[in-house]
């Protein structure tokens, strides 16, 4: 047998819908499998647009800024979260970098004094060796992603306590807090941050060799080996960005808050994950995707906001939270399963 015909076979086998006269249509089920969590979040702001509990402050434009600008911390962080979980990989240093962040921009900014950008590309670097030290370990010597994010994270969450004696830095300069309390052409700044922050992981991801790397030691690694990917070193590269990510996370926090506090890392590190999770649900089910985590943060942004704005009891907001987790999670898996049989 040729080439060109054993070529033409091996295409005819990988693309079998090519022989058909015409494209298959998804079902309806199908459809909903896969943009089931938009058609949820839409309804839930329309619910809350309507609700005479909400109705009155939900839709209007100090709301949702207020909303959107809060979930720029979270956005940023799940981009960066979102790129080890590509490559099957679980992090769980998210909120540890970006407390460790912002302590390094506070003391940076207010004891030596220095200028608001230059702290923020120290702290940036800093997350980002955190990042390597995690990621080598997890790569090189294949030792359990979550243990070792999960022992990376206690062992910052103790060295900011120590270096703070449980205190908050205060009395930011004002170049930092500008930044966060001001806006671009009627958008707060964080969120156009935020949105090309979105942008950069999408094209790595889904347009860059790297990227479509990444992809593949996700699907399989041990096959991603055999033909020759380097995995150990980009499962690497991968926590080395996530870190770096976490850490412009917390300078944003930092500009949002105009402080640096120790208690701060295990919510972020819950919404985050509870966003990436969600997001594997909806657009590429079964599949850890940058739009569909971005759904996954409006998500819980638009519930937080609702029922807040409702005055729901202090926990209506972790129950939900929580059983959006279980629920994503549950569900991705199974997806996850059904896609890979």
């Amino acid at each position: 047998m040729s080439v060109d015909e054993t070529t033409a076979r091996a295409a005819d086998k990988t693309h079998p819908t090519s022989a058909l006269p015409s494209r298959v249509r998804p079902s309806a089920s199908q459809v909903m499998q896969r943009y089931g969590l938009v058609v949820f979040l839409f309804a839930l702001s329309a619910f809350f647009s309507v609700w005479p509990e909400t109705s009155g402050t939900f839709l209007t434009s100090a709301n949702v800024r207020t909303m959107l600008a809060n979930q720029t911390v979270v956005t940023i962080a799940a981009m960066g979260a979102v790129i080890p979980f590509v490559a099957g990989q679980f992090d769980l240093t998210i909120g540890a970098v970006g407390v460790l962040a912002t302590f390094v921009v506070g003391a940076l900014t207010t004891k030596a004094e220095l200028a608001a950008g230059p702290a923020c590309l120290v702290a940036v670097l800093a997350g980002a060796l955190i990042g390597a030290g995690g990621g080598a370990v997890v790569a090189y010597l294949r030792a359990s992603s979550i243990v070792i994010t999960l022992g990376a994270a206690t062992l910052i969450g103790g060295l900011i306590l120590l270096y703070s004696k449980s205190s908050s830095i205060v009395g930011l300069p004002p170049s930092i807090i500008d930044f966060g309390s001001s806006n671009w052409l009627g958008i707060p700044r964080p969120l156009w941050l935020a949105a090309v922050v979105v942008a950069i992981v999408g094209f790595f991801l889904r347009a860059t060799v790297t990227g479509r790397r990444l992809l593949m030691i996700g699907e399989n690694p041990d096959a991603a080996a055999l033909v020759g990917i380097r995995t150990q070193r980009l499962v690497l590269v991968a926590f080395i960005v996530a870190g770096a990510l976490y850490a412009v996370a917390g300078c944003v926090s930092i500009s949002l808050t105009g402080s640096a506090s120790p208690s701060d890392g295990f919510g972020t590190t819950f919404q985050v994950l509870t966003a990436v999770f969600l997001g594997a649900t909806t657009i590429n089910p079964g599949r850890f995707n940058v739009l569909g985590t971005v759904v996954g943060v409006l998500f819980v942004a638009v519930s937080v906001n609702g029922l807040s704005l409702a005055g729901a009891s202090d926990w209506v907001q972790p129950v939900f939270t929580g059983a959006a987790v279980i629920l994503a999670v549950s569900v991705s898996t199974a997806l996850a399963r059904k896609r890979a049989s």
